[in-house]
């Protein structure tokens, strides 16, 4: 980056590998809850080549800003914000929200959203998944699935022409009754798509609403991608350890079905389109998930799917870790595989498996 750029960047507060966050960056709610790594409990330290930025709270979710050093990080908890990470100096701030967020409400765009997030009480936020939709002169729409004050998609305006980048929220869709979000994606053409209930995947247009996407019925929803063309959904079968392939747009829609072995949390392409990444859990001996289950001892997986053939291979497997327990989402960023852990209080960074 430019000297300016550096200077602008150190300014704020920030979250960094192998320290504690101090001040706003910091985000932490430290209580302890079953099934969930304690906030700054564990040290801040590499394990082999795995290394970690900490203080995060329930960082479930990568979202990758194209053209840049910098990548989202959601919050999926009581306490949780969104973070702007620094992929070169691994470092990470507070996104939102924020004392004095930007705001930019654009009513004829989202004609049913209320209005802006109350953040009277931050800690309200829970941001679960993200998408980012790349737009012109480095001008993106971050999406986010937000439980808290309301089940909604936020809708956020990412300028990333600057340094850092800024984030203004734009607008939202609440959640219809009963339907609780996970995933989300931008849609081809404008709208969104999000998966609910664990169940299936609605599909939200300004002119119609929210609306069944046919043939998602009984997949299983939790995360979702979609493919570069636009054609493609790609859904994350976590309950079933199965992932599940449907098009968009075709009558009658065409599903394609792959069992991973393990139960995927969140699907994340490539930023070329030419490889799906699928993050999630075993058991702590690997093998599939029972009841009861020992959550803070369950295993972390990748796997490497070819997004046409569906072909895959598991290319990263560990024991959980003191304070990230078992990854949720795998993203490559260059020689690296960066690491989302809803039950952790840190993202992972490791060199880029074989």
């Amino acid at each position: 980056m430019k000297a300016l750029s550096l200077i602008l960047f150190v300014l704020l507060p920030v979250v960094s590998t192998g320290l504690q966050a101090g001040g706003q960056a910091q985000s932490a709610n430290t209580r302890q809850e079953p099934g969930y790594a304690t906030v700054g409990a564990a040290p801040c330290t590499p394990v082999g080549e795995i290394r970690f930025i900490c203080t995060l709270v329930s960082p479930e979710d990568l979202a990758i800003v194209p053209g840049t050093e910098w990548l989202i990080a959601s919050g999926n908890r009581e306490g949780g914000r969104l973070h702007l990470v620094s992929v070169r100096q691994k470092t990470a701030s507070v996104l939102f929200p924020t004392p004095k967020p930007n705001v930019r409400f654009d009513r004829k765009a989202y004609p049913i959203c209320p209005g802006p997030l109350d953040i009277e009480k931050p800690d309200a936020f829970r941001a679960h998944g993200l998408y980012l939709k790349p737009g012109e002169r480095a001008v993106h729409t971050l999406y986010v699935v937000h439980h808290g004050t309301r089940e909604s998609i936020e809708v956020f305006e990412l300028n990333a022409g600057t340094a850092p980048p800024i984030l203004t929220w734009v607008g939202c869709a609440p959640a219809p009754p009963k339907q609780v979000f996970n995933g989300v994606v931008a849609l081809p053409g404008g709208g969104f798509a999000a998966t609910s209930n664990a169940t299936d995947v609605r599909q939200y247009l300004p002119s119609t609403g929210w609306s069944l996407v046919p043939g998602s019925e009984g997949t299983a929803a939790n995360g979702l991608e979609i493919s570069k063309d636009g054609q493609w959904l790609y859904i994350a079968g976590w309950a079933e350890e199965k992932l599940t392939r449907l098009s968009l747009g075709r009558t009658p829609s065409q599903k394609d079905v792959v069992k991973l072995g393990f139960r995927p949390d969140n699907v994340r392409l490539s930023l070329d389109g030419s490889v799906l990444f699928a993050a999630g859990h075993t058991d702590k001996d690997g093998r599939s998930i029972v009841e009861p289950r020992e959550q803070l001892k369950e295993r972390s997986n990748v796997a490497r799917i070819d997004p046409k053939t569906l072909e895959f291979r598991r290319i990263f497997e560990h024991p959980a870790i003191d304070g990230f327990v078992t990854s949720t989402t795998g993203i490559q960023i260059g020689n690296e595989l960066w690491l989302g852990a809803q039950r952790g209080d840190r993202i992972a960074f490791l060199p880029m498996p074989k």
